[in-house]
Protein backbone atom coordinates (compact mmCIF):
# COMPACT_ATOMS: atom_id res chain seq x y z
CA UNK A 1 0.00 0.00 0.00
CA UNK A 2 2.54 2.21 0.75
CA UNK A 3 4.73 1.75 -2.35
CA UNK A 4 1.39 2.46 -4.29
CA UNK A 5 0.88 5.64 -2.18
CA UNK A 6 4.10 6.47 -3.43
CA UNK A 7 4.28 5.70 -6.72
CA UNK A 8 0.75 8.43 -7.02
CA UNK A 9 2.29 10.92 -5.31
CA UNK A 10 5.48 10.63 -7.68
CA UNK A 11 3.13 10.61 -10.55
CA UNK A 12 0.90 13.83 -9.41
CA UNK A 13 4.23 15.97 -9.22
CA UNK A 14 4.33 16.20 -13.04
CA UNK A 15 0.64 16.04 -13.64
CA UNK A 16 0.72 19.47 -11.08
CA UNK A 17 3.45 20.45 -13.14
CA UNK A 18 1.37 20.17 -16.51
CA UNK A 19 -1.48 21.85 -15.07
CA UNK A 20 0.35 24.86 -13.65
CA UNK A 21 2.34 25.10 -17.39
CA UNK A 22 -1.02 24.93 -19.52
CA UNK A 23 -3.23 27.68 -17.08
CA UNK A 24 -0.13 29.82 -17.49
CA UNK A 25 0.34 29.89 -20.79
CA UNK A 26 -3.53 29.66 -21.27
CA UNK A 27 -4.49 32.74 -19.18
CA UNK A 28 -1.42 34.78 -21.75
CA UNK A 29 -2.77 33.00 -24.70
CA UNK A 30 -6.40 34.53 -24.37
CA UNK A 31 -7.13 37.94 -25.95
CA UNK A 32 -7.05 40.52 -23.19
CA UNK A 33 -5.30 40.81 -19.83
CA UNK A 34 -5.88 42.29 -16.37
CA UNK A 35 -4.34 45.61 -17.65
CA UNK A 36 -6.67 46.22 -20.41
CA UNK A 37 -9.18 45.63 -17.63
CA UNK A 38 -7.60 48.62 -16.02
CA UNK A 39 -6.94 51.10 -18.19
CA UNK A 40 -10.41 51.01 -20.45
CA UNK A 41 -13.80 51.46 -19.23
CA UNK A 42 -16.59 49.65 -19.61
CA UNK A 43 -17.26 51.29 -23.03
CA UNK A 44 -13.97 49.69 -24.13
CA UNK A 45 -12.63 53.20 -24.23
CA UNK A 46 -8.59 53.87 -23.13
CA UNK A 47 -9.05 56.19 -19.61
CA UNK A 48 -5.07 55.91 -19.55
CA UNK A 49 -1.94 57.21 -21.53
CA UNK A 50 -0.01 54.62 -23.20
CA UNK A 51 2.87 55.54 -21.40
CA UNK A 52 0.87 54.78 -18.38
CA UNK A 53 -0.44 51.57 -19.66
CA UNK A 54 3.32 50.45 -19.89
CA UNK A 55 3.73 51.99 -16.34
CA UNK A 56 1.11 49.57 -14.84
CA UNK A 57 2.81 46.57 -17.03
CA UNK A 58 6.00 47.44 -15.56
CA UNK A 59 4.69 47.29 -11.88
CA UNK A 60 2.66 44.46 -11.71
CA UNK A 61 5.66 42.88 -13.62
CA UNK A 62 4.11 41.70 -16.35
CA UNK A 63 7.19 43.31 -19.24
CA UNK A 64 9.12 40.05 -17.99
CA UNK A 65 9.69 36.79 -19.58
CA UNK A 66 7.32 34.40 -19.58
CA UNK A 67 9.82 32.16 -18.32
CA UNK A 68 11.08 34.48 -15.36
CA UNK A 69 7.14 34.97 -14.60
CA UNK A 70 6.56 31.39 -14.56
CA UNK A 71 9.89 31.20 -12.05
CA UNK A 72 8.34 33.59 -9.60
CA UNK A 73 5.31 32.44 -9.43
CA UNK A 74 6.17 28.86 -8.82
CA UNK A 75 8.19 30.28 -6.30
CA UNK A 76 5.67 32.06 -4.70
CA UNK A 77 3.59 28.63 -5.00
CA UNK A 78 6.38 26.63 -2.78
CA UNK A 79 6.73 29.57 -0.14
CA UNK A 80 2.90 29.78 0.39
CA UNK A 81 2.82 33.30 -0.37
CA UNK A 82 1.49 32.18 -4.03
CA UNK A 83 1.77 35.71 -5.30
CA UNK A 84 -0.23 38.79 -4.81
CA UNK A 85 -3.57 39.68 -6.73
CA UNK A 86 -3.44 42.68 -9.31
CA UNK A 87 -6.13 44.12 -8.18
CA UNK A 88 -6.28 43.84 -4.64
CA UNK A 89 -2.49 43.69 -4.04
CA UNK A 90 -3.30 41.41 -0.98
CA UNK A 91 -1.78 38.34 -0.98
CA UNK A 92 -3.30 35.03 -2.69
CA UNK A 93 -2.85 33.03 0.12
CA UNK A 94 -4.53 35.44 2.12
CA UNK A 95 -7.51 35.81 0.33
CA UNK A 96 -7.42 31.65 0.17
CA UNK A 97 -6.98 31.45 3.49
CA UNK A 98 -9.95 33.27 4.58
CA UNK A 99 -12.48 31.90 1.92
CA UNK A 100 -11.27 28.04 1.68
CA UNK A 101 -12.44 27.04 5.25
CA UNK A 102 -16.57 28.23 3.80
CA UNK A 103 -15.99 25.91 0.46
CA UNK A 104 -14.42 23.02 2.54
CA UNK A 105 -17.04 23.28 4.96
CA UNK A 106 -19.76 23.05 1.77
CA UNK A 107 -18.06 20.70 0.17
CA UNK A 108 -18.20 17.88 3.53
CA UNK A 109 -21.52 18.72 4.11
CA UNK A 110 -22.30 18.48 0.37
CA UNK A 111 -20.91 14.68 0.19
CA UNK A 112 -22.78 14.44 3.37
CA UNK A 113 -26.39 15.31 2.03
CA UNK A 114 -25.34 13.10 -1.09
CA UNK A 115 -24.80 9.76 0.64
CA UNK A 116 -27.60 10.41 3.02
CA UNK A 117 -30.37 10.87 0.24
CA UNK A 118 -28.23 9.02 -2.32
CA UNK A 119 -27.93 5.74 -1.13
CA UNK A 120 -30.86 4.73 0.32
CA UNK A 121 -32.86 5.81 -2.30
CA UNK A 122 -31.21 3.85 -4.81
CA UNK A 123 -30.91 0.67 -1.91
CA UNK A 124 -35.01 1.47 -1.40
CA UNK A 125 -35.37 1.41 -5.34
CA UNK A 126 -33.35 -1.85 -6.45
CA UNK A 127 -34.65 -3.57 -3.55
CA UNK A 128 -38.19 -2.50 -4.72
CA UNK A 129 -37.59 -2.65 -8.48
CA UNK A 130 -40.66 -1.76 -11.20
CA UNK A 131 -42.92 -0.76 -8.23
CA UNK A 132 -44.55 2.75 -7.70
CA UNK A 133 -41.69 3.88 -5.10
CA UNK A 134 -38.78 2.91 -7.77
CA UNK A 135 -40.65 4.79 -10.86
CA UNK A 136 -41.27 7.79 -8.71
CA UNK A 137 -37.48 7.79 -7.12
CA UNK A 138 -36.07 7.79 -10.87
CA UNK A 139 -38.30 10.72 -11.85
CA UNK A 140 -36.76 13.16 -9.15
CA UNK A 141 -33.11 11.48 -9.94
CA UNK A 142 -34.06 12.78 -13.56
CA UNK A 143 -34.97 15.71 -12.69
CA UNK A 144 -32.28 16.61 -10.02
CA UNK A 145 -29.73 14.99 -12.83
CA UNK A 146 -31.28 17.49 -15.58
CA UNK A 147 -31.27 20.70 -13.38
CA UNK A 148 -27.58 23.09 -13.89
CA UNK A 149 -26.14 23.68 -10.14
CA UNK A 150 -27.26 27.47 -10.69
CA UNK A 151 -30.87 27.14 -11.03
CA UNK A 152 -30.83 24.52 -8.09
CA UNK A 153 -29.26 27.47 -6.36
CA UNK A 154 -31.81 29.93 -6.81
CA UNK A 155 -34.75 27.17 -6.20
CA UNK A 156 -33.58 26.69 -3.02
CA UNK A 157 -32.41 29.91 -2.09
CA UNK A 158 -36.20 31.17 -2.57
CA UNK A 159 -37.35 28.57 -0.49
CA UNK A 160 -34.98 28.91 2.24
CA UNK A 161 -35.64 32.80 2.52
CA UNK A 162 -38.99 32.22 2.35
CA UNK A 163 -39.18 29.09 5.04
CA UNK A 164 -36.52 29.81 7.26
CA UNK A 165 -36.26 33.86 6.18
CA UNK A 166 -32.60 33.27 5.06
CA UNK A 167 -30.12 35.86 4.41
CA UNK A 168 -27.09 36.12 2.34
CA UNK A 169 -23.86 36.61 4.51
CA UNK A 170 -22.17 40.00 4.79
CA UNK A 171 -18.84 38.26 5.79
CA UNK A 172 -16.80 35.34 5.97
CA UNK A 173 -17.72 33.40 8.94
CA UNK A 174 -15.53 30.43 10.38
CA UNK A 175 -16.96 27.14 11.88
CA UNK A 176 -14.72 27.25 14.81
CA UNK A 177 -15.87 30.83 15.93
CA UNK A 178 -19.38 30.20 15.36
CA UNK A 179 -20.95 26.71 14.05
CA UNK A 180 -24.27 27.37 14.23
CA UNK A 181 -24.64 30.33 12.04
CA UNK A 182 -21.54 29.23 9.81
CA UNK A 183 -23.84 26.39 9.22
CA UNK A 184 -26.72 28.69 8.75
CA UNK A 185 -24.74 30.32 6.14
CA UNK A 186 -23.29 26.73 4.33
CA UNK A 187 -26.04 24.62 4.38
CA UNK A 188 -28.22 26.21 1.46
CA UNK A 189 -25.54 25.80 -0.94
CA UNK A 190 -24.79 22.21 0.48
CA UNK A 191 -28.20 21.27 -0.15
CA UNK A 192 -27.80 22.92 -3.72
CA UNK A 193 -25.01 20.69 -4.75
CA UNK A 194 -25.25 17.92 -2.46
CA UNK A 195 -28.78 16.94 -4.15
CA UNK A 196 -27.61 16.83 -7.24
CA UNK A 197 -24.65 14.65 -6.22
CA UNK A 198 -27.17 12.49 -4.98
CA UNK A 199 -29.59 12.20 -7.76
CA UNK A 200 -25.90 10.54 -9.59
CA UNK A 201 -25.53 8.48 -6.11
CA UNK A 202 -28.89 6.87 -6.02
CA UNK A 203 -28.85 6.27 -9.90
CA UNK A 204 -25.21 4.21 -9.58
CA UNK A 205 -26.18 2.78 -6.23
CA UNK A 206 -29.68 1.06 -7.82
CA UNK A 207 -27.52 -0.05 -10.88
CA UNK A 208 -24.61 -1.83 -9.31
CA UNK A 209 -26.93 -3.50 -6.90
CA UNK A 210 -29.34 -4.54 -9.16
CA UNK A 211 -26.49 -6.15 -11.43
CA UNK A 212 -24.73 -7.40 -8.00
CA UNK A 213 -27.98 -9.32 -7.08
CA UNK A 214 -27.82 -11.12 -10.04
CA UNK A 215 -24.87 -12.99 -8.55
CA UNK A 216 -23.78 -16.54 -8.01
CA UNK A 217 -22.88 -16.00 -4.05
CA UNK A 218 -26.11 -14.16 -3.28
CA UNK A 219 -28.89 -16.55 -4.95
CA UNK A 220 -26.65 -19.21 -2.63
CA UNK A 221 -27.40 -16.48 0.69
CA UNK A 222 -31.14 -16.43 -0.27
CA UNK A 223 -30.92 -20.17 -0.45
CA UNK A 224 -29.42 -20.80 2.77
CA UNK A 225 -32.45 -19.14 4.11
CA UNK A 226 -30.81 -15.89 4.46
CA UNK A 227 -33.90 -12.72 5.69
CA UNK A 228 -34.00 -10.03 2.67
CA UNK A 229 -32.41 -7.66 4.47
CA UNK A 230 -29.05 -9.58 5.89
CA UNK A 231 -28.21 -10.50 1.79
CA UNK A 232 -28.73 -7.27 1.13
CA UNK A 233 -26.43 -5.45 3.81
CA UNK A 234 -23.76 -8.11 4.22
CA UNK A 235 -23.41 -9.38 0.96
CA UNK A 236 -24.80 -7.21 -2.02
CA UNK A 237 -23.78 -3.55 -0.24
CA UNK A 238 -20.35 -4.46 0.13
CA UNK A 239 -19.25 -5.25 -3.61
CA UNK A 240 -22.28 -3.10 -4.87
CA UNK A 241 -20.58 0.02 -2.63
CA UNK A 242 -17.22 0.11 -5.11
CA UNK A 243 -18.65 1.41 -8.00
CA UNK A 244 -20.49 3.95 -5.60
CA UNK A 245 -17.38 5.08 -4.23
CA UNK A 246 -15.66 5.75 -7.76
CA UNK A 247 -18.40 8.02 -8.87
CA UNK A 248 -18.05 9.76 -5.84
CA UNK A 249 -14.70 10.33 -6.69
CA UNK A 250 -15.44 11.54 -9.90
CA UNK A 251 -18.29 13.88 -9.14
CA UNK A 252 -15.59 15.65 -6.70
CA UNK A 253 -14.57 17.77 -10.24
CA UNK A 254 -17.89 18.61 -10.82
CA UNK A 255 -18.80 19.89 -7.05
CA UNK A 256 -16.43 22.08 -7.50
CA UNK A 257 -17.37 23.63 -10.30
CA UNK A 258 -20.95 23.66 -8.91
CA UNK A 259 -19.42 25.57 -6.40
CA UNK A 260 -18.87 28.59 -8.38
CA UNK A 261 -22.32 28.94 -9.49
CA UNK A 262 -23.64 28.03 -6.16
CA UNK A 263 -21.36 30.50 -4.17
CA UNK A 264 -22.24 33.19 -7.00
CA UNK A 265 -25.91 32.79 -6.84
CA UNK A 266 -25.70 32.53 -2.94
CA UNK A 267 -23.65 35.27 -2.52
CA UNK A 268 -21.20 33.03 -0.38
CA UNK A 269 -17.80 34.29 0.00
CA UNK A 270 -16.08 30.86 -1.08
CA UNK A 271 -13.29 29.91 -3.61
CA UNK A 272 -15.66 29.46 -6.07
CA UNK A 273 -17.18 32.92 -5.63
CA UNK A 274 -13.26 34.09 -5.57
CA UNK A 275 -12.17 32.25 -9.01
CA UNK A 276 -15.48 33.72 -10.28
CA UNK A 277 -14.44 37.10 -9.12
CA UNK A 278 -10.74 36.42 -10.45
CA UNK A 279 -11.74 35.39 -14.39
CA UNK A 280 -14.27 38.53 -14.44
CA UNK A 281 -11.41 40.74 -13.09
CA UNK A 282 -8.27 38.90 -15.44
CA UNK A 283 -6.82 38.16 -11.94
CA UNK A 284 -4.13 35.85 -13.37
CA UNK A 285 -2.46 35.36 -10.04
CA UNK A 286 -5.81 34.26 -8.01
CA UNK A 287 -6.91 32.32 -11.65
CA UNK A 288 -3.34 30.28 -11.74
CA UNK A 289 -3.52 29.31 -8.10
CA UNK A 290 -7.04 28.08 -7.36
CA UNK A 291 -6.90 25.98 -10.89
CA UNK A 292 -3.76 24.30 -9.02
CA UNK A 293 -4.75 23.97 -6.22
CA UNK A 294 -8.44 21.99 -7.26
CA UNK A 295 -5.80 19.83 -9.46
CA UNK A 296 -4.08 18.64 -6.65
CA UNK A 297 -7.74 18.32 -4.22
CA UNK A 298 -8.47 16.02 -7.05
CA UNK A 299 -5.66 14.57 -7.47
CA UNK A 300 -5.97 13.93 -3.40
CA UNK A 301 -9.69 12.56 -3.28
CA UNK A 302 -9.25 9.89 -6.00
CA UNK A 303 -6.34 8.93 -3.83
CA UNK A 304 -8.29 8.48 -0.86
CA UNK A 305 -10.99 6.81 -2.92
CA UNK A 306 -8.40 4.15 -4.31
CA UNK A 307 -7.25 3.62 -0.68
CA UNK A 308 -11.12 3.21 0.73
CA UNK A 309 -11.57 0.51 -2.20
CA UNK A 310 -9.21 -1.82 -0.25
CA UNK A 311 -11.48 -0.88 3.04
CA UNK A 312 -14.40 -1.96 1.48
CA UNK A 313 -13.12 -5.26 -0.21
CA UNK A 314 -9.90 -6.77 1.02
CA UNK A 315 -9.64 -8.65 -1.78
CA UNK A 316 -8.15 -5.34 -3.75
CA UNK A 317 -4.74 -5.05 -3.03
CA UNK A 318 -1.97 -2.37 -4.31
CA UNK A 319 1.28 -3.96 -5.10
Amino acid sequence: MYAYILRRVLIAIPTLVGVSLVIFFFMRILPGDVVDAMVTDETGAMVFTEQQRESINESLGLNRPLYVQYGGWMKDVFTGDMGYSFWTKISVGEHIRRRAPMTIEITVLSLIISWVIGLPVGILAAVNRNSIGDYFSRGIVIFFLAVPSFYAALGFLIFFVLVFTWRPPVDVIFFWQNPIQSLYVALPAAVAIGTGMAAVIARMARSSILEVIREDYVRTARSKGLANNVVITKHVLKNALIPVVTISGLQFGNLLSGSIAVEMALSIPGLGALLAQGLADRDWMIIQNLVLIFAFAFIVINLIVDIIYSTIDPRIRYD
